[in-house]
């Protein structure tokens, strides 16, 4: 069965429009089930108008890349947690980036071999290679990172020069390329470009990887936006213009979440010892840290009126959402207002936090971002903490020595009683230690976010009132 090329048109433009209203839906938890079904649906009449189209020579090929790609994403979203789901997200990256590369340079052997290259099309090859090399070596850098591999940062001087001279060198190489077809132009464009996305990723960690993840999301959308071009196929231009400009708003949206611009978390080096003196926080974290039990934090949760949780990282690994789901559910029972503060860069990717808490069905009528539920804090009786860290810092606004002095935060200090459900005493992602621990009104429930949260569960029931 094959399909014309106007009918093939056509099902690009419904798939078009089902994009356009699938990235609408994500804009929102209430609406993110239906825009994700937009996109299977949009995406699926895509890949079938496609297969079905007069272009297709041989069905060999894509069967098998069908099969063992099906495959391996099929494992990966049933097998990987949804703490982990961050590096899932960078290596998808990775792949899209490595995949516009591919067909970059297939498509100039093929060309080539049939004496049809032109200035044009040759521009639209080393976009592509550029921008896809870039995000694939800078999104693998990213998982390593993420996942743990790599540790802190990697600085030193001159790097944001180095990084300057490397693009200047690889822009100059894919125009001298463009114009001239040169082999060697193209070789050394596509490897200076793949150290280029390494150099650039290496110096960035602490609460900027959700900004990161975002930037790099935008990458792998310009880069399809390239493909687009060089197989001269629409859609692929109008999904990957989305992708790159939605994943350029989103990373606006979070570096004003940070009170930072995008270039400064580029090149700000973000997470460096300050070299100053000691900060405030070094100063106050060596006086004595009050710590607290379940039985102590059920005692107050069973008197309160409003009580505001804060989830951050830390539940994510434990997995400890369902828990407090239950336990959200038992407090509304007993007449307590309950609602959940989330920060634009809570977690390690964007809208992280709300991933999990839709995963346990907590209702998103009580999930509050930061601007909204910040002035609530001073009439919350209790403000649970559960794996937080930077984004509850009072640092931000107190410490001009801090790394992520500036940074707007959740105002849980002002909470009547805060509880910090939290491990250990380990600094956050940032690597800064947390001067709320310090405040009078607040005490740590050290032990595992999940444990700590079913105890609370278990505790509530079991109370007379």
């Amino acid at each position: 069965m094959e399909i014309s090329i106007t009918t093939q048109a056509i099902a690009y433009l419904v798939s078009a429009i089902l994009f356009i209203f699938s990235l609408k839906g994500l804009t929102h938890p209430s609406s993110a089930r239906r825009g994700s079904s937009l996109g299977i649906l949009g995406m699926f009449i895509a890949i079938a108008a496609t297969l079905l189209g007069t272009q297709i020579q041989s069905y060999g090929f894509i069967v098998a890349g069908l099969l063992v790609g099906g495959s391996i994403g099929a494992i990966l979203a049933l097998k990987v947690k949804m703490a982990d789901m961050p590096q899932l997200v960078a290596i998808l990256h990775s792949f899209v980036g490595m995949a516009a590369v591919l067909v970059a340079l297939g498509t100039y052997l093929n060309k080539a071999a049939a004496n049809a290259l032109n200035p044009i099309l040759m521009g639209e090859l080393s976009a592509g290679i550029i921008i896809g090399a870039i995000t694939f070596s800078g999104s693998i850098i990213a998982f390593t990172k993420l996942q743990g591999i790599m540790k802190g940062t990697v600085d030193f001087k001159g790097q944001h020069l180095l990084n300057a001279l490397l693009a200047l060198i690889t822009i100059a190489l894919g125009v001298h390329f463009a114009m001239t077809e040169c082999v060697l132009s193209l070789i050394a464009m596509t490897l200076l470009a793949f150290v280029l996305g390494f150099t650039l990723i290496i110096p960035i960690g602490g609460a900027d990887m959700p900004v990161i993840i975002s930037m790099l999301n935008s990458y792998s959308g310009w880069a399809a936006a390239a493909t687009g071009f060089t197989l001269q196929n629409h859609l692929l231009i109008i999904v990957g213009a989305l992708v790159g400009f939605s994943g350029a708003i989103l990373s606006l949206i979070m570096c004003r979440a940070m009170n930072r611009s995008l270039f400064n978390v580029i090149f700000g080096g973000f997470g460096n010892d300050s070299g100053g003196e000691s900060s405030v926080i070094q100063q106050t974290m060596k006086q004595n840290i009050k710590t607290a039990s379940p039985e102590d934090a059920i005692y107050w949760m069973e008197d309160a009126n409003k009580v505001i949780i804060i989830p951050g990282y830390g539940m994510a690994v434990a997995q400890a959402q369902h828990a407090l789901k239950e336990l959200t559910e038992l407090l509304i029972e007993r007449g307590v207002e309950v609602k959940f503060a989330i920060h634009p860069v809570a977690g390690r990717m964007p809208g992280h936090m709300n991933v999990l808490l839709a995963e346990a069905d907590i209702p998103y009528d009580i999930v509050a971002e930061m601007d909204d539920i910040n002035p609530e804090f001073a009439t919350a009786d209790i403000a649970l903490v559960v794996g937080a860290n930077d984004v509850t810092n009072p640092a931000a606004e107190t410490d001009p020595s801090s790394p992520i002095y500036g940074m707007p935060i959740l105002n849980v200090a002002n909470a009547k009683q805060i509880y910090v459900i939290k491990r250990s005493l380990k600094p956050g992602y940032a690597g800064i230690d947390n001067l709320l621990y310090t405040k009078d009104n607040c005490a740590l429930v050290l032990g595992d976010a999940k444990a700590v949260s079913e105890s609370l569960v278990t505790l509530l029931k079991g109370s007379g009132h």
